[in-house]
């Protein structure tokens, strides 16, 4: 039996460059010119398409998938926007104020502007200059 040869796959920026070289080949064509590819055993050359079109995703620096949270579960992720609702309402939601460390109870001075609102987090200090 022959021995298996180990190919090195392209990766990063010479995986772009070979890709944009081989610009008239076919998808197959370009992952087995990138290295992408195993022997089968009766020695045919099986194509890893999956392999290959992460890898050159990766190697674009696109990012597919989203940073697991901290409790091991996906979700959205924060837009940093958000919607009057049907009631008049702004509701800020548990992603923002976890991020910012808020608990329940923490107060706040609202301030409005032309086409802004504010949120100043009163401190303790603060809260007691009414009184």
């Amino acid at each position: 039996m022959a021995e298996k040869q180990k190919v090195e796959m392209l990766t990063g920026q010479a995986l772009v460059q070979k890709v944009k070289e081989l610009e008239n080949y076919t998808k197959e064509e370009k992952a087995k010119a990138c290295g992408y590819y195993t022997i089968t055993k009766n020695g045919t050359k099986r194509v890893n398409m999956m392999k290959f079109m992460n890898a050159l995703i990766a190697a674009e620096g696109i990012e597919l998938d989203s940073e697991q949270s901290a409790n091991g579960r996906g979700g959205r992720s924060a837009s940093y926007r958000i919607t009057v609702q049907s009631n008049g309402n702004l509701l800020i939601g548990a992603t923002y104020t976890k991020q910012m460390g808020l608990q329940p109870g923490d107060e706040f001075e609202i301030s409005l502007g032309r086409k802004h609102i504010h949120l100043k987090q009163l401190t303790d200090d603060e809260e007691g200059l009414d009184d």
